[in-house]
């Protein structure tokens, strides 16, 4: 009789074990795992039976939520949409979230560590719970003129202020509306999906931040002569070679000195200051000057800029990048902008902004503050120094140069009256028989106020005839409110 007994305890016993070591397992160990996946609807109804924290611009919500009247609880909905969805991305019950929605998801929903005390509070209390606020750092202005001059292009525009890194526009153009996303209806936001997918002009992507990166032509003469000033060896009167064309080294390829194919000489005697052939975008001037400078000053200084850097802002921003192991003629075509250069408009904005910043560059920020739903604040924007890629002395002396592009040089479409301004236009060639893409990078001061701002756009052609005067609109948008 204890025989049996003793082998049904047994049983029972493995069986005991074998049910708690699964349940501990389903609860404890795959409990992420089951969470994250699509096919749990459990998990889907509590993620959309929350109410979402809203996102903000100006003190207005761009992005909220509101209850709904079907089985998912509450709603999210943007306004305006298409201007912001590069900030904010979207948020589906079938393709999950993306932007802002996604990088801060545990703050919108609730969940952060930091708001465990006001979980505990709304818990105790019978409230509703709800998530954090999130209050940006754009300015509704500069963003509203960076999307309306970029409407019916392709490109993207950054604004920065420059001492405290915060980000005052950012556009990517063409855009969309995430409400079609956001949708609780699954055919619907399928039907937006496969359309906007199928879109050869890309909607989806942050040409800002992320996507196939662009080459910034002229543009990166910015970095080059910064190189130049960093080296010792120049000033802004320092004569330079500028031949109306130039061989390139251990090459047969021909470079001419202007965008366009013109061959004038930068100055009398094929040779100018440097400040005249940044005023004049001459690509023989600094092909030379790069070489002269070498690679491993120029790439210090690009790296400094942020080049290289994985930036979290914080959205996931795309590495900038030039060229490794250059020879002479490579060194040459990465000093005009081309070669391997890829760049965000960001990083661009960031060159710019150290110009206005006394040569130091400040982590970009998109959130200015997070806060509880009863107003505590979590947490504010500080200020932070990403790299010092110049002197102060030599920042005044970039900007000084990047003026005279503005002021008589090929620039002069991003004049604001009463404001001062400087900059560099870019035509970057990125493919045979295919028209270049237009860049304007600068900044704009007037009084306290400060903007440093980046524009592109697609196969714009010229930058001082297209990406200049979308530039100036951002620009005059924050130092003229």
């Amino acid at each position: 009789m204890n025989r049996p007994l003793r082998h049904l305890w047994l049983v029972v016993s493995v069986l005991f074990v074998l049910l708690f070591t699964s349940t501990t397992y389903f609860q404890v160990v795959a409990q992420g795992r089951l969470n994250a996946d699509g096919r749990n609807v459990r998990t889907i109804y509590n993620e959309f039976g929350r109410h979402r924290g809203p996102i903000v611009v100006d003190g207005t919500a761009i992005a909220s939520s509101a209850r709904s009247d079907d089985s998912y609880g509450y709603l999210r909905s943007y306004d305006p949409g298409a201007m912001y969805a590069p900030v904010t991305g979207y948020y589906s019950v079938v393709y999950g979230f993306s932007g802002l929605e996604r990088a801060l998801n545990d703050t919108l929903s609730g969940d952060a560590d930091a708001l465990f005390y006001q979980r505990i509070s709304d818990i105790l209390s019978g409230k509703q719970g709800q998530g954090a606020t999130v209050e940006l750092t754009i300015d509704a202005k500069a963003q509203e003129a960076a999307y309306d001059a970029l409407d019916g292009k392709k490109g993207a525009a950054v604004a920065l202020d420059p001492e405290t890194g915060a980000v005052l526009a950012m556009v990517s153009a063409p855009s969309y509306d995430p409400d079609d996303l956001a949708s609780h209806s699954t055919k619907d936001v399928q039907a937006a999906w496969s359309e906007l997918n199928d879109d050869p002009d890309r909607p989806l992507t942050n040409r800002a931040i992320a996507g196939d990166l662009y080459p910034p032509g002229s543009s990166f003469k910015l970095v080059t002569a910064a190189a130049a000033l960093e080296s010792g060896g120049y000033t802004p009167e320092t004569q330079i070679p500028g031949p109306g064309t130039y061989t390139l080294p251990q090459s047969s390829s021909v470079m001419n000195n202007h965008a366009g194919g013109g061959t004038e000489a930068c100055g009398p005697d094929d040779s100018s200051t440097l400040q005249a052939a940044l005023e004049q975008s001459c690509n023989t001037s600094f092909a030379l000057l790069g070489q002269e400078v070498g690679e491993d000053q120029l790439r210090t200084t690009a790296e400094e800029f942020g080049f290289g850097q994985k930036l979290s802002i914080p959205l996931s921003v795309t590495p900038s990048t030039i060229g490794d192991d250059l020879d002479a003629s490579q060194l040459a075509t990465t000093s005009i902008g081309q070669y391997e250069d890829r760049v965000t408009p960001l990083q661009m904005a960031m060159v710019a902004s150290a110009m206005a910043n006394d040569g130091a560059v400040m982590q970009p920020q998109l959130v200015q503050k997070v806060s509880t739903s009863d107003l505590s604040t979590i947490s504010e924007l500080t200020p932070k120094e990403l790299g010092r890629p110049l002197s102060a002395s030599n920042a005044a002396l970039m900007r000084q140069m990047m003026e005279g592009v503005v002021s008589e040089g090929t620039g002069t479409a991003a004049q604001i009256d009463g404001a001062e301004v400087g900059g560099k236009t870019g035509t970057a060639e990125w493919g045979d028989g295919r028209t270049a893409h237009s860049w304007f990078v600068g900044y704009a001061q007037q009084d306290d106020r400060k903007v440093a701002v980046a524009v592109v756009v697609e196969e714009g052609g010229y930058g001082s005839r297209t990406a200049a005067p979308i530039a100036r609109d951002v620009m005059e948008a924050v130092i003229q409110p």
